[in-house]
């Protein structure tokens, strides 16, 4: 059936940002869809408790507390997971964001750090785990998420935007290197109701602009992004890489806009 090609019975995971939000949504997809978890975050509480959600579905988890900004605790996270489970079959670089900030109050520390948060650990951690998909899985699958910041127009995101941008061509290019025994794509997503999207869910005004803007009326759910990426991962895409898929309700151009002074 055509179904069982959306199964990751007995895959094995790492999913980082766990703890909340859209890896939150992540992993516990997966679970459903038969795999084991790896949940990666610097909060152990809260990857705990989502290990905790994963083992209710009848599925393993591991809660590895990681910064990924720091290169040796992706080497333990490999570690740890190659330890309890003997092999690496899915990654999802799930971890990323900064905050608004205008261009000229952009300082290099922020935008040197953006860079690092949201691209390179994700090009570190596809290196060490690649590593390990060729020598365990016979087949692998990496997915980024990205955001449709890397390639719209948008205030005050110059740090984030280009950082998000250059994720989607380290996809791309890395895809044909790996391939085919590792497929890399990526998920490049609008507004989604999570904690960062608060200010503006909270805010009668700014939640019925966004809905204004965004053609299917709403804000995007995790779960929204967890199927792509439920997708991407299972065999149902053994025939895709090398792609960036746009899960944003519609948008063309930003939903809402970040006010900043003139020069």
């Amino acid at each position: 059936m055509i179904l069982d090609r959306f199964k990751l019975t007995d895959k094995v995971a790492i999913v980082t940002g766990a703890g909340k939000g859209i890896g939150k949504g992540i992993a516990l997809a997966f679970a459903e869809a038969g795999a084991d978890v790896v949940c990666a975050a610097r909060t152990m509480a809260d990857i705990e408790a989502t290990s905790a959600e994963i083992e209710k579905l009848g599925r393993r988890a591991l809660p590895v507390q990681c910064d990924v900004m720091k290169t040796p605790d992706l080497d333990n996270l490999v570690a740890k997971t190659m330890e309890t489970f003997g092999k690496i079959d899915i990654l999802v670089n799930n971890t990323g964001g900064t905050y608004p900030c205008s261009a000229m109050d952009t300082t290099e520390e922020f935008f040197e750090e953006a860079l690092r948060f949201n691209v390179t650990t994700a090009f570190l951690l596809s290196q060490k785990v690649a590593r390990e998909m060729v020598k365990t899985s016979e087949m692998g699958s990496i997915v980024n998420i990205s955001s449709r910041s890397s390639d719209m127009v948008q205030t005050s995101f110059v740090a984030y935007g280009a950082a998000k941008a250059a994720m989607n061509m380290m996809t791309r290019n890395m895809a044909p290197e790996f391939a085919p025994k590792i497929r890399v794509n990526a998920i490049s997503v609008g507004g989604v109701a999570t904690d960062s999207l608060k200010v503006v869910l909270q805010n009668e005004a700014a939640r019925e602009e966004f809905n204004r803007g965004t053609p299917m009326n709403r804000p995007g759910d995790v779960e929204d992004i967890a199927a792509a990426a439920l997708y991407l991962s299972s065999p149902a895409a053994c025939w895709v890489t090398g792609k960036v898929f746009q899960i944003d309700g519609g948008v063309t151009a930003p939903a809402i806009w970040v006010p900043t002074a003139p020069i």
